[in-house]
């Protein structure tokens, strides 16, 4: 049993400090990317995106492309949605994807905002990553395929999975900011 604890200990260890890919984001690039003009973004449009890099590299900001297409991390315990405790849903900040609900999300340690469970089924797909000499599953959006950041089998109950996800490629819209449109 304490050879579990220690196993377990070590692996969330490894997957939750500073890789050699992680990135640094400027305060400013952590505004909110709602501004951003992006035909392709829509929070009701579940449509496949299938779009050449060019075209994200064009109307995505410089740190939303570098975490979504090229994988980036932002830098632990950075994130605008760390300790967000507001109540409502995350979505893709590249294409407007509807990702998590505010009740999926969890207080971990680990530095990046966590979740429980997705919206839905479809909401993202994952693939292997075998990077840093390591199997994680990568987390990627279901409609444009952003790199979104990974699911660990470390998290609470009901499902005991943690989303360990990027603030930078999330947008949060509180409830009552749609209740009141």
């Amino acid at each position: 049993m304490r050879f579990l604890i220690y196993l377990n200990i070590i692996f969330i260890l490894m997957n939750c400090h500073n890789k050699p890919d992680i990135m640094k984001i400027k305060k400013e690039e952590l505004q909110s990317n709602q501004g951003v003009k992006n035909p392709y973004y829509s929070r009701s449009d579940t449509t496949a995106l299938n779009l050449p890099d060019s075209v994200w590299k064009e109307i995505l900001p410089d740190s939303v492309y570098e975490v979504a297409r090229n994988k980036k991390t932002e830098t632990p315990y950075t994130g605008k949605y760390l300790k967000n405790t507001g109540i409502g849903t995350y979505y893709c900040a590249a294409c407007g994807n509807a990702l998590f609900r505010s009740d999926a999300w969890f207080a971990s340690t680990c530095g990046w905002p966590s979740f429980f469970k997705t919206i839905r089924d479809k909401s993202v797909i994952y693939k292997l990553d075998t990077l840093f000499g390591m199997n994680r599953s990568e987390v990627l959006c279901g409609r444009c395929g952003a790199h979104l950041g990974h699911v660990f089998i470390d998290g609470p109950l009901p499902t005991g999975k943690r989303y360990c996800m990027n603030s930078i490629v999330l947008d949060f819209v509180p409830d009552d900011e749609i209740m009141n449109k």
